[in-house]
Order: C-alpha cells, then structure tokens, then sequence
C-alpha cells in the first residue's frame, strides 16, 4: 500500500467518523451531490469509459457519496483461514455474511466488509460478488457471470438513494447494489442473479461450519479492522442522510427498522424485525411458496457501536421454503434460538439444518433473502407487502 492510499484512508475514516459524531457528513452530501451529479450525466471525466447515455433512471439521482472511484477498494485477491485461525480475532457475537455453494461454505466477516463493500471471489465453480453497502445495511451476494462473461465489479464513489452504486470493470455500466440492476451503461437494464447468503453471528457459523473457510484479515490494504466507521449511523428513530437520499419516504415503518426482505417471482414482503423478535418465527406464503422466515437473538450489529463486536444485539434471520420431501411442515420457535417443526418435532437452528429429532441431518433449502434498514427496501420496491 502506497503513503498515498494510507493517506486517502486515514483521511476518508477521520471525515466518516467526525460525521457520525457532528453530522458533517449530512453537510458534505448537501453541498456536494449538484456538482457530481452533472459529471456523472455529462459522462467528461477522463476516469469514465461509461456509455451515460443509456441509463433507466434520472442521473440527477446518482450523488457523489465522498470517495472517488474506487476510494473504496474491492478486494480482488480473497485469501481465507481455518474456522480455528479465525477465532482468535473474530468474536461471538460478530456479524459474518455466509454463502454456500456445494460442499463449500465460506464467511465474510462484516468487520472486513464495511471497509471494502465488495469482493470479488470464486467458490469452484462459481464467481461471485459478495458485496455490502453500510448505508442500507444491504449485504448481498450476486453471480458475477453475465452475457457469456464474468464481471469484476468496484465501487463508483457514488450513492443513489443511499445505496451503493457498483460498476464492472469490463463496461464500466453502473449497478445499484441493493437491487442488482444496472443502471447506467452499455448493461443498463440488464440484472445480476441474486444468489442465497445469510448474515448470522460469529457462532452460529462456526457452529454449523466447523470446517468452513474465512474472510482473512491479509486483504493487502491497511485499514483498522474491527472498527466501526459509521458508529452510531443504526440508531433507532434516526434516518437516511438527506444529502445521499432523494426518494419518497414510506411511512409504514420507521427508515432505520431493519427487515427481512423476500422477493418471489414479483411479489415482495418485508418482515419487520421489531415484530420477528416478538414470535421469531413466521410461516407464510410468498407467490405461492410456502415459506419460513426464522430470527433468533444474538448477533451484534455492525453499525452500532465503534467497536463492531460491542454493537447491541439485533439477532438474524434465515428463510427457507418449507417442504421437505415433499411434505409441507409448520415452524414454532423453540429454545435458545432454535426452531421446531409441529408435523415431526425435529429441532432446527438458524441455518436451516435439523439438529436432532427425525428429520435429524436434513436441510430446508435456503431462499434469497436481505436484511435491510426499511428506507432501502421500500424506496426500491415500493409494491412491498409489510407483514404485522
């Protein structure tokens, strides 16, 4: 890492955290987003091979969120560790977003994601953008195959409606993060497959995954890992900043709930998590799919404090389709942030595994699913169907 880049780091995390504790972020954003508005329509800088000409939203809705292009940099050479070599730096409580292909299973400590946003990695087979954006409280995964090729994706330096806007290096089409759509560029249009991830804690993951792999903290770049620049950013009753968020608020919730949001087929639901804490289980149908969403206490949150394993406990959810063998089971919670099913009485955890009882070893498949803060769900999927 160069003087330069450590320079651009400490300087960039100074200015967040001065923000979260004085709001002069909320000022920066006022008095920046007219200015870097026009430079993204008017596609002149020299940094830009982007086609702004094709867009399926304003531009005048893309802001600058502070850094330049890629000032926040995707790791692009993931290393990984022991489940055992990690826990000597991770703790408990610590949130880690799981993705799950074949035999693998690999966690993404957010304590590494809220400095980078994203990573571009292969599971086998598969080449995948794990990707978070702080602001939404959106940690989502995507195919990074597209068109007959794999895109690498990094970060644009801007924001719209708050959200994270991406860009691949191969068109330099721009992506809003929180949907997976391509927004500006030759792609405009164009979609990522979401892929299935869930954030858990620390311990749930070593728990279920005792020989999976981890984030390793050797990412190339100097940066206080473990530490919460945003601090303070998730407190209840607070709100998006004005200066990164131009969409119409929706009401039904407060901005900063988080909620499990589900999307099947063209039907959107959200799950508040103030009411999932209250019955930690909810058996639904979504588009004709019979759904679980699952919650259970016991991971700490990112945003909280600045130190992200202190954060306060705002538990994690899972959603999986309830048939097994083509037999329909109905959830109720049961001890210790577990789940039982009525039809056979088998104990399940968050991840979606029974743990004992007949159906002992069996999985419930996995449904793409997000934790995100209220406002970022709804400013996207307005349509959404709030469950009471």
């Amino acid at each position: 890492m160069t003087a330069g880049e450590r320079g651009t780091a400490r300087g960039i995390t100074h200015l967040v955290r001065r923000a979260a504790c004085l709001g002069v972020l909320a000022f920066l954003a006022c008095a920046m987003p007219s200015e870097h508005a026009a430079q993204a329509s008017d596609g002149k800088r020299s940094e830009w091979r982007t086609d702004f000409s094709r867009h399926t939203v304003p531009l005048e809705e893309i802001v600058a969120g502070g850094p330049p292009k890629d000032g926040i940099p995707a790791i692009d050479r993931p290393t990984f560790e022991t489940v055992r070599s990690a826990d000597r730096w991770l703790e408990a409580r610590e949130p880690v977003l799981v993705v799950e292909h074949g035999r693998a299973a690999r966690a993404y400590p957010l304590q590494l994601l809220i400095w980078h946003e994203i990573v571009n990695d292969r599971i086998g087979d598969l080449p995948v953008a794990v990707t978070f954006c702080p602001l939404c409280n959106t940690a989502l995964v995507f195919d990074r195959r597209h068109g007959g090729r794999v895109l690498d994706f990094g970060t644009t330096g801007r924001l719209r409606h708050s959200d994270l806007v991406m860009y691949d290096r191969q068109t330099e089409s721009w992506w809003q993060q929180a949907t997976g759509e391509a927004i500006v560029g030759e792609l405009a249009g164009d979609t990522l497959r979401w892929l299935n991830a869930q954030t858990v804690s620390w311990a749930e993951f070593k728990a279920a995954h005792p020989d999976g792999d981890v984030l390793s903290r050797k990412t190339g770049f100097d940066r206080p890992y473990g530490t919460n620049p945003y601090a303070g950013y998730d407190a209840p009753g607070g709100g998006p900043l004005a200066g990164f968020f131009r969409g119409k608020r929706d009401d039904r919730l407060p901005a900063m709930e988080r909620v499990v949001a589900v999307r099947v087929n063209s039907e959107t639901v959200a799950y508040p998590f103030s009411r999932m804490r209250e019955v930690r289980v909810v058996n639904d149908v979504v588009s004709g799919r019979p759904l679980a969403i699952f919650w259970a206490p016991g991971t700490a949150s990112a945003l909280d404090k600045s130190r992200i394993a202190s954060g306060r406990d705002i538990g994690a959810s899972g959603v999986f389709d309830r048939r097994v063998n083509g037999r329909m089971l109905t959830f109720k919670a049961g001890p210790g942030g577990t789940f039982r099913d009525r039809e056979t009485g088998s104990t399940w955890n968050l991840r979606g595994q029974a743990t004992s009882g007949k159906l002992s070893g069996t999985r419930l498949t996995a449904v793409p699913s997000g934790d995100y803060f209220w406002f970022a769900w709804a400013v996207f999927r307005p349509e959404t169907r709030v469950w009471r």
